[in-house]
């Protein structure tokens, strides 16, 4: 998914911790396994994800589309 900008949309932890029902920790985990999309850094102390791999990530874990 890309903005108005032609830009990739990115998720904060707040929008993923709506969409997705695991702790942040249990992300986190699965992201080490490769189970999960991994964080983009965007800041000093800033990270998002893409939004179109965290809709495929939904996608495969409930087999349905977004």
């Amino acid at each position: 998914m890309k903005n108005k900008n032609n830009q990739p949309v990115l998720m904060l932890s707040r929008e993923i911790d709506t969409l997705v029902p695991y702790s942040r920790a249990h992300l986190y985990r699965l992201e080490d396994q490769g189970l999960f999309p991994k964080r983009k850094k965007i800041g000093p102390n800033r990270v998002a994800w893409l939004r179109t791999e965290v809709d495929e990530w939904l996608e495969k874990l409930t087999g349905e589309k977004s």
